[in-house]
């Protein structure tokens, strides 16, 4: 080993030490790798911080800004809005939600896809009166394993493309990872469908059963061609049921009529007294084809996403002792007062109508400028982590329009994957899909800094030769084996590796060691890059290894242990599918 090598290698011992700890910040812990590196000479300086420009880091960014525009639009909620029902079998039920999730992740970021379907799985696990831990692990699995169906479905997929882009001269194309992935997908949905599941501890929630101290009382209003128009209120509370929202009863021109006015017929105008939690009233509200006052002033703000911001109100507040239609909100802001909530307190008075009282929760609804105003105005103070996007249902199939024409533009070679995912938060920019907070909030800036920084550090492994000597020593150590037999060891070191590593990192460190074993055994580097591929999104041993499963553990109160129950057999079934896929689709 030459001196650059024994230093090289000493700087990613330590890298991989201290993101296995975990008690420091991985893009904290990448960026002083960088700079070590930098240090010891590995890495010239004015190449250190090339990986910021680097297209693949441009691509991750601009993926999770048009997944929020996809949910904000409403087009991702079309589709999950029918994957639940209480009468479904366990089984059914996961099957259905591995699926949907899958098929999620493989257009959108496989996080976002989780982060939509959980709050729908932890509804119905609600319902059925059973643990989420059952059902939770094999959702986030589902979507672990969708992502690896396309491109952009998952970073290691964007690396490996872009890295073969720099070795051979062109990326792997949007459904180039299609086939293994379809495969793969079956073969670990059937699992986590019919056996999975059944490895699981059914572990007592930590998310809370009952209590209703969140709920608000909230008015919408009946718009113009609503399909709600003709219906009795006692006909809606189905749908009203299955969002988790109760209606209260009718206000029809300016007055609460009686009662909760159960046979009363809907008429364009009225408006719904409902009572829920905001995520749930937002969600009937769409269901039902409802919409605030104040939406004209809402829809005409052009290039500004909406959000419901809830702000509780302090005893020197502008508002307490008054109403927000004496305070003109609407007119003044452009913000609707949409609900209010009294210490789970029922109340008859109109919402706009009602006098404020200190230790008010408001329900505000507005662009996120027109809510930071009004409530400075107002004196409230509004929730930290409480903000929800309001979904922008009309906007749905245009939105899902511009984003098929964005990947068209690219799979044709019109334009680069990127200008094309540029182009599309473009479009989602000017017609208000995304707000400017969305353009810097969405991003994962941690992983943004985790690959830049890494991404000179792998080119200092593979141009000091510490890429070939590893990939020599796994030659080495598999002379005996067929090439088929090289990718299968490849595979399962770089998924050990993911494990316990962040992904993006384990495909950064594992590319350039599967180019170099690929032409040490004289194949091509194709089925390596996508064996390095597979097995650096296929993270199930641990809670660590893969954000999704990071996210479900506190909600499924899963132990650290409680991984490898479920997950040590996909990983096996996902080496059996994979590796004979990959020799069918891509010959050595």
């Amino acid at each position: 080993m030459s001196t650059d090598q024994i230093l090289l290698f000493g700087i990613l011992i330590a890298l991989f030490g201290m993101l296995v700890w975990g008690r420091v910040r991985y893009d904290l812990v990448a960026f002083v790798a960088l700079m070590v590196t930098v240090l010891a000479g590995l890495i010239e300086p004015s190449e250190a911080f090339h990986g910021f420009g680097h297209p693949a880091v441009v691509i991750i960014a601009l993926v999770l800004i048009v997944s929020r525009g996809l949910m904000n639009s409403g087009a991702v909620e079309y589709i999950a809005r029918f994957v639940t029902r209480p009468d479904r079998t366990l089984s059914t039920h996961i099957g259905i939600m591995a699926v949907v999730g899958a098929a999620l992740s493989a257009i959108i970021n496989n996080v976002a896809a989780l982060a939509l379907l959980m709050s729908l799985d932890m509804d119905a696990a609600r319902k059925a009166k059973r643990a989420v831990s059952l059902t939770l692990m094999p959702l986030s699995f589902g979507t672990i394993l969708g992502g690896m169906i396309t491109l952009i479905g998952t970073p290691p997929n964007i690396v490996i493309a872009q890295y073969r882009q720099d070795v051979l001269g062109a990326p792997f194309s949007m459904f180039d990872f299609a086939p293994v992935g379809i495969a793969v997908s079956i073969a670990g949905i059937a699992y986590v469908t019919f056996l999975g599941w059944r490895l699981i501890p059914a572990r007592a929630d930590t998310i809370s059963l009952e209590g209703d101290a969140g709920l608000y009382i909230a008015e919408a209003r009946v718009k113009e061609d609503s399909k709600s128009i003709g219906m009795t209120i006692s006909e809606l509370h189905p749908l009203a049921e299955e969002n988790d929202v109760t209606i209260l009863g009718l206000a029809r021109q300016g007055k609460r009529l009686p009662g909760f006015s159960q046979s009363r017929e809907i008429r364009e105008g009225d408006f719904l007294i409902l009572e829920g939690d905001p995520k749930q009233i937002e969600a009937l509200m769409g269901a039902a084809e409802l919409d605030t006052v104040g939406t004209e002033e809402h829809e005409s703000l052009m290039g500004k996403s909406l959000s419901l911001v809830e702000a509780i109100v302090p005893e020197d507040a502008h508002v307490v002792g008054r109403n927000v239609i004496g305070l003109r909100l609407v007119q003044r802001h452009g913000v609707t007062l949409l609900g209010v909530s009294r210490q789970g307190r029922r109340f008859r008075e109109r919402v706009g109508r009602l006098t404020i009282k200190a230790g008010d929760l408001l329900l505000l609804i507005g662009s996120d400028e027109n809510v930071a105003a009004a409530s400075r105005w107002l004196g409230v103070l509004p929730l930290e982590n409480r903000r929800l996007e309001v979904m922008q249902r009309t906007k749905a199939l245009l939105a899902i329009g511009i984003f098929a024409a964005a990947i068209g533009l690219s799979v044709m070679g019109i334009t680069s994957l990127a200008i094309a995912l540029g182009l599309c938060v473009v479009a989602y920019l000017g017609l208000g899909i995304i707000g400017g907070r969305d353009f810097y909030a969405l991003i994962e800036w941690k992983v943004i800094v985790l690959l830049a920084c890494l991404i000179p550090v792998a080119g200092a492994l593979e141009e000091t030769g510490g890429s070939q000597m590893i990939a020599n020593l796994i030659v080495t150590q598999t002379d005996n084996l067929p090439a088929w037999g090289v990718l299968t060891v490849l595979m399962i070191i770089t998924m050990t590796l993911s494990d316990f590593l962040n992904n993006v990192a384990t495909a950064l460190i594992a590319a350039p060691i599967g180019v170099s074993v690929a032409n040490s055994i004289g194949a091509s580097p194709d089925p390596f890059l996508m064996g390095v591929a597979v097995a650096a999104s296929c993270a199930f041993l641990t809670p660590i290894g893969h954000k999704n499963n990071t996210i479900i553990m506190g909600p499924g109160n899963y132990k650290f242990g409680d991984y490898w129950r479920m997950g040590l057999i996909l990983e096996v079934l996902v080496i059996a599918v994979a590796v004979p896929m990959i020799v069918w689709v891509w010959p050595f």
